[in-house]
């Protein structure tokens, strides 16, 4: 007979636990891993267009925001105590140590930015009830099949009030830098 854990029954780690698993060997670097919750996640592997929406999004926003922001791609964030994920993109505040001291935390980020072609479920509920959790402010999902942006706005511990998509003819503007306008297509992969 096969016993079943609730999520009651799980063992959560800390952010410091779960560097130190890397710093022994039990999880090695090269796994592509993150900590959302208190649970080790094995993340998705990135498709052909995952990775050209990325790199494209990246420098799109890099182009605009021109210095105003800085713009990491998949690198750590600290949530809280037990959520240190890698999302694709994410726009923070500029650092002259380039968070040498510590990850950007929510009062860093203005943007966080998922990719999502094998992923979208998962960042559509359980990232997105993450990142509202920790009070991040905006949070993008690019969904490249179906070729649209989810947008979350206004955390509540409860999730995000304002939720809406938009086709990638349409274009947005960030909340933090009104003045700067997306269009959602540039973030695309081209159509074949």
């Amino acid at each position: 007979m096969q016993t079943i854990q609730t999520p009651q029954q799980l063992r959560l780690w800390t952010v410091k636990e779960y560097h130190y698993l890397t710093k022994i060997g039990v999880l090695h670097p090269t796994e592509k891993l993150e900590l959302l919750e208190g649970q080790i996640v094995r993340m998705a592997a990135k498709g052909t267009s995952h990775t050209v929406a990325t790199r494209r999004t990246a420098k799109l926003l890099e182009n605009l925001l021109n210095n105003q922001a800085a713009i990491y791609t998949q690198d750590p964030i600290t949530l809280n105590d037990y959520s240190e994920p890698e999302p694709d993109i994410i726009v923070v505040i500029p650092d002259s140590l380039d968070y040498f001291e510590h990850h950007p935390k929510p009062s860093d980020i203005h943007l966080i930015i998922e990719v999502a072609d094998s992923s979208l479920e998962y960042d559509l509920t359980i990232k997105s009830e993450a990142y509202a959790k920790s009070n991040i402010k905006e949070y993008w999902v690019l969904d490249v099949n179906e070729r649209q942006l989810h947008i979350f706005r206004q955390p509540t511990s409860e999730g995000y009030k304002n939720c809406f998509i938009l086709t990638e003819e349409e274009e947005i503007n960030l909340s933090h830098f009104s003045q700067i306008r997306l269009s959602i297509q540039a973030m695309l992969p081209p159509k074949i």
